[in-house]
């Protein structure tokens, strides 16, 4: 897991990425957020490669989405290792980043099962 972040810290177009452990219970949540949906869809064409060894030691319980998605995010998402995808649309909100074009953003949740130390 470390070495998969760290490869999206130097390449990927997320605009933060955080991961959250639960070891007594085997979870772990990664947040990202992404500008826009283009910025999801590079990420996914980016990280394909990579994204098999961290599967290797999870499974994918769930992903939650927050924000507006396109349509072929959307499809993408419901594709993958989950099927189920929880979306919930943008209400209201600011953004203190100082990168442009992060206002409002879209923002997924894996739910990641498993252990090793990936």
């Amino acid at each position: 897991m470390r070495r998969a972040v760290a490869f999206v810290a130097e390449h990927g177009p997320q605009l933060t990425v955080q991961v959250f452990l639960d070891e007594e219970r085997g979870l772990a949540h990664s947040f990202q957020l992404y500008p826009d949906s283009e910025a999801v869809l590079a990420h996914w064409k980016l990280s394909d490669p990579y994204i098999q060894d961290v599967m290797k030691h999870c499974t994918v319980q769930s992903f939650e989405t927050y924000g507006e998605m396109s349509d072929e995010v959307i499809a993408g998402l419901r594709s993958g290792p989950v099927g189920t995808v929880t979306v919930r649309p943008g209400l209201t909100g600011f953004t203190r980043f100082g990168t442009s074009g992060a206002a409002g953003g879209d923002l997924l949740e894996d739910r990641l099962v498993g252990g090793g130390d990936g």
